[in-house]
């Protein structure tokens, strides 16, 4: 095990980290208002009802309210059914006097409209926008006074990747088009290190962000896909044309059936032909010679008794055998045109990973595992979702078929893979491709997507699908802390401590405003990675400590949970009085 092996996974600091950062009294019974009706906004609805005691305004078209989910059971939960998001709806459901409001359909350009129209009606309104597009998102957050814009599929990819991967899977995240994983110094090169993570002390344990920057054992590194998450380089293996090769090939171009007619008629015209040689007391090329020309052109007449039976036996096989070679060379053909449209022939892989569905989750995940280094092959039944254009630039073997057929994920070489990530959103679908992913290879590592919580318990139980993962349950809690002002990106365990990853904005006026990078960095507290101007498509990574910060500046920070609250006050219009010299642990 490499020492990026021995750090915890992503995954299992978040909820704890978002519970620690729940803010104190804001009042007896805050108003939030939430645009939708899918599986992220009821787990939404749930989390702010049940763990924030908020009372929650939820609106919905009629339909909705009708075929969806009763949210009226939630405690302190009102629906409002309405065709389209507009003035009248807003007001009626008290967004003028709301803490804050949530858009959660999937529609960027929607979504983003209801909040510049929510903002007019109150501009002290916090608004958390669902959006996939996130470069977009960045874009227009600086048109809000308080936004935030999230991608639940971004926060949930990181549970997904890890459980496939297991433990040796680093923490990472991606931001602003990077993927930034924690490693140990020696197994990234120097180029790559965007900031330093922990020293070990002397007596072994982690001094988080040192003032050194260079002292620093585990780092914060860029990811390029050049090698993978156990040290080793990526390759890809090369076949020659061995009879093993030929067998493989033959395996992954035929159906089962078609593979078992041909071998039974192949057999029977092998014991034919040797019965037919023992006859007639030939030579082995004789008797090939004669055994072919009897299988396809016919047996001439015969007094011995021996000989016309396996001349008939060696005739019949040949009968047999050529419509067999025909299916042979039609399925042949009809699988290179399959192959070709999805973007590239495959060949036999092993050791990789193979993700079922290339909607929103799962293109990000074919990108985190690409960026990590990890061998992936894509699946998905539609040559318009929206990953297979994605697939095909970043080169990622891509099958398009339908995933719950064994033809299929045998096309993707299942039954050599490492891991079968399955995050297509109908759980029917899911649940059937998982069980003839088990069936071609007892015992393969399945991580499956499923919103019912109920029978994803039941399906671990019967079927011993050990990892099920939801989404919205991921990301409910991430959108829920956003509407509580709280602009955290990420989190990355080191040792039994949490650093978060954060965006604070640099009031006008505050403390920060004007001054250089370095007031924002602090020692065992807080570390400036990347900072990005009003406007500005993509942040400055690492920029240098001379940089001056001016308003509306978004100052991505490496922190603790002393470091963050400690920023903010630095970060707000309202910063007064003096801040406390030393770091807070």
């Amino acid at each position: 095990m490499t020492p990026s092996q021995s750090l915890p996974p992503f995954s299992r600091g978040v909820p704890k980290i978002l519970e620690a950062l729940r803010p104190g009294q804001r009042g007896a019974r805050d108003h939030y208002v939430v645009c939708g009706a899918n599986a992220l906004t009821y787990r939404l609805v749930e989390e702010l009802s049940q763990r924030y005691a908020a009372a929650v305004t939820v609106i919905m078209t009629e339909r909705q309210r009708r075929t969806g989910r009763d949210f009226t059971e939630l405690p302190g939960v009102r629906v409002l059914a309405a065709e389209r998001l507009d003035d009248k709806v807003f007001l009626a459901a008290g967004l003028s006097h709301a803490a804050g409001l949530a858009l959660t359909e999937q529609d960027d350009v929607g979504n983003i409209h209801a909040a510049m129209r929510a903002e007019e009606l109150n501009g002290r309104l916090r608004i958390v926008v669902r959006v996939f597009n996130l470069s977009l998102g960045m874009r227009v957050r600086q048109l809000f006074r308080d936004c935030a814009v999230i991608s639940d599929s971004a926060i949930a990819v990181p549970a997904f990747v890890q459980a496939a991967l297991g433990d040796g899977a680093p923490a990472y995240f991606r931001f602003a088009g990077r993927t930034l994983y924690a490693t140990h110094r020696t197994e990234v090169a120097e180029r790559d290190v965007v900031c330093g993570l922990s020293r070990t002390a002397p007596d072994g344990t982690p001094e988080v962000l040192p003032f050194d920057h260079g002292s620093a054992d585990v780092v914060l590194a860029v990811a390029h896909g050049e090698k993978s998450v156990d040290g080793r380089v990526r390759r890809r293996r090369r076949r020659s044309w061995t009879f093993g090769a030929l067998l493989r090939f033959l395996r992954g171009g035929m159906s089962r059936g078609l593979r078992i007619g041909l071998a039974v008629t192949f057999a029977v015209l092998v014991a034919g032909g040797i019965s037919l040689t023992l006859a007639n007391h030939e030579s082995a090329w004789a008797g090939v010679y004669e055994t072919l020309l009897t299988a396809f052109s016919g047996a001439d007449a015969s007094k011995s008794v021996w000989t016309q039976v396996s001349q008939l036996v060696v005739t019949v096989s040949g009968m047999a055998l050529v419509p067999l070679i025909t299916a042979v060379v039609v399925e042949g053909l009809v699988n290179a045109k399959l192959a070709f449209t999805s973007g590239r022939v495959l060949d036999h892989y092993e050791d990789h990973v193979v993700v079922v569905g290339l909607g929103n989750v799962g293109t990000r995940i074919i990108r985190s595992l690409r960026d990590l280094g990890v061998p992936v092959i894509a699946i998905d039944k539609s040559e318009d979702a929206r990953g297979v254009a994605i697939a095909r630039e970043l080169e990622i073997p891509l099958v398009i078929g339908d995933a719950s057929r064994e033809e299929t994920l045998r096309r993707a070489s299942v039954q050599s893979c490492r891991a079968l990530v399955i995050v297509s959103t109908d759980d029917v679908v899911n649940l059937e491709t998982a069980l003839n992913g088990r069936a071609l290879r007892p015992g393969l590592k399945i991580v499956m997507r499923l919103f019912d919580s109920d029978l994803a318990e039941r399906i671990q139980q019967t079927f011993s699908i050990a990892t099920t993962r939801s989404v919205s349950a991921i990301a409910a809690p991430a959108f829920a802390a956003a509407l509580m002002e709280r602009e955290v990106l990420a989190t990355i365990p080191i040792g039994r401590r949490v650093l978060l990853v954060a965006d604070v904005v640099v009031a006008p006026g505050s403390s920060l405003d004007g001054e250089p990078v370095t007031a924002a960095t602090i020692d065992g507290l807080a570390r400036v990675i990347a900072v990005g101007g009003l406007g500005e498509p993509r942040p400055r990574w690492s920029p240098p400590d001379d940089q001056v910060l001016v308003a509306h500046d978004r100052v991505t920070v490496v922190v603790t949970r002393a470091g963050l609250s400690r920023l903010l006050r630095l970060a707000a219009t309202d910063a007064t009085g003096p801040i406390p010299a030393g770091p807070s642990r």
